[in-house]
């Protein structure tokens, strides 16, 4: 975590680590611009990035630059220890209006199913 502005938050690998392991890699971006909490909050810089394992969908890494990036990154901190797949994380529920809602579409957006873009 980078407490900064905007902050950084990233857990396990980055795309390029998990290329270079020979992972098939599919990834999953969404913008904060298309978040309607960070529209309610004005903060717009930034973005979430899941990085997943093509075939099993297993969440390599999950890189966050933005808004209160520090304090969401822990739910993808969590769904690692838990070796969660994305497809988990799309099933979770995410309230709306929240930051929060954020990694859910950037995990539909592994699999082009991203609805708020």
């Amino acid at each position: 975590m980078t407490f900064c502005h905007p902050e950084i938050g990233s857990v396990g690998l980055t795309e390029a680590k998990a290329r270079e392991q020979g992972y098939n890699v599919k990834i999953g971006k969404f913008p904060f611009t298309a978040n309607s909490r960070a529209s309610i909050v004005g903060e717009h810089e930034g973005f979430i990035k899941v990085v997943s394992d093509a075939k099993y969908g297993e969440i390599l890494g999950v890189h966050i630059i933005g808004p209160q990036a520090t304090e969401l990154i822990a739910e993808a901190v969590t769904a690692m220890e838990l070796e969660a797949t994305v497809e988990d994380l799309m099933w979770t529920i995410h309230a709306h209006p929240t930051l929060a809602e954020a990694m859910l579409d950037a995990s539909n957006s592994v699999y082009g199913l991203a609805i708020n873009m």
